[in-house]
């Protein structure tokens, strides 16, 4: 059997990188050679331990094109019906469904309860920090568009599908909304730029990296607070700039305990605090819950999003690339023996997004 590299977690922060077969595409599945896997910063928290214990050894990443090498039986068009081929560029989205669950069909919400986030790293394998994925039937995958530059499509990854998923499960962003986003990683450069779209009024970018903060401004932020000013300092200047009441809309997506608190207490009268970037960071944070009620606060959370949103996110990136500077936000890539860099340079804010690209060395 030919065999391939891939990044595989071992244990809490040791990362190898093993040899692994290639396997053939199971019927209804897709086997596919990566052409970028983007590194998230859930891949942070799971290497570290924060996110849990993984079912070890397991293949990083979660977001990736690939290029298709061989169809399974029986597959003929992507998940929303576009004829594929050997050759086509494909994005997934990371689970595959069974749509026999209580999730899947009666709720219509992922994740499915039948699915898995990982396989054994010598099973067949979609993780992206390698050079092949195997993509399982239910798992589903588009095909890119004709002309769609790959680092527009993986730039912000699985960050846009989730913000899209967020607000169709908490609400959308109004016109005239005014909007704080608590961290201008991928997931917040992709509430910046959804908001943006939306038409809200305000939107206000909290984060201590001015180089993000300086991709936020050139994605639709109209104002950024930073980190290195108090929590006090940083509500003060928010509500000078929206109104006394507050910010219609706050988003967290710092993934950062400590963010939870300072998020409540900047929500204003009647609004909204959608919860994204927490999935990886376990513990908890104190609040007053009578703030909730005095200030008639909705608090709502997502994760997962559903294959819909990354087709969504796929069509946003092809249509934005030549008016959005979406490729330009790839700032670093790495191969799959650095991934283990590429992990510390995305926790220390040191990159807008990083890459794995499996033909480098």
């Amino acid at each position: 059997m030919s065999m391939a590299k891939a990044c595989v977690l071992v244990a809490p922060n040791r990362i190898e990188t093993w040899d692994v077969p290639i396997f053939d595409p199971p019927a209804g599945g897709a086997l596919v050679r990566i052409v970028a896997g983007g590194v998230c910063g859930s891949d942070v928290h799971i290497a570290s331990g924060d996110a849990g214990v993984m079912p070890f050894p397991i293949i990083l990443g979660h977001e990736g094109v690939g290029r298709v090498e061989r169809l399974g039986l029986g597959v003929e068009t992507d998940y929303a019906g576009v004829p594929v081929k050997v050759g086509d560029l494909v994005y997934w989205a990371p689970i595959a469904l069974c749509h026999r669950c209580h999730s899947c069909t009666v709720l219509e919400e992922t994740p499915c309860e039948n699915s898995q986030f990982f396989e054994h790293a010598d099973k067949p394998n979609w993780g992206s920090y390698a050079d092949f994925a195997v993509l399982p039937n239910g798992l589903a995958f588009f095909r890119v568009p004709d002309g769609t530059s790959t680092d527009a499509v993986i730039a912000l990854g699985c960050a846009l599908p989730t913000v899209l998923r967020g607000f169709d499960r908490c609400g959308q962003i109004r016109m005239g909304d005014s909007v704080v986003v608590q961290g201008a990683g991928p997931v917040g450069l992709s509430a910046v730029l959804v908001a943006k779209l939306s038409g809200a009024r305000e939107i206000i970018v909290i984060d201590s990296h001015e180089n993000r903060l300086s991709v936020a401004r050139a994605l639709g932020a109209t104002a950024v607070v930073s980190l290195a000013d108090s929590a006090e300092e940083r509500r003060r200047q928010i509500y000078d700039r929206v109104s006394p009441h507050g910010p219609d809309v706050v988003i967290e997506a710092a993934g950062v305990l400590q963010a939870f608190p300072e998020g409540v207490d900047i929500t204003g009268n009647h609004g909204r605090y959608i919860i994204l970037g927490l999935w990886g960071a376990i513990g908890t944070q104190p609040i007053q819950p009578r703030e909730l009620s005095t200030k008639n606060l909705t608090i709502a959370g997502a994760s997962f999003p559903k294959p819909k949103h990354y087709h969504e996110a796929l069509q946003m990136a092809a249509r934005l690339q030549h008016e959005v500077p979406l490729a330009a936000l790839v700032t670093h890539r790495f191969g799959i023996a650095g991934a283990a860099a590429a992990l510390d340079a995305t926790a220390k804010g040191q990159v807008i997004k990083a890459i794995i690209d499996p033909e480098m060395a």
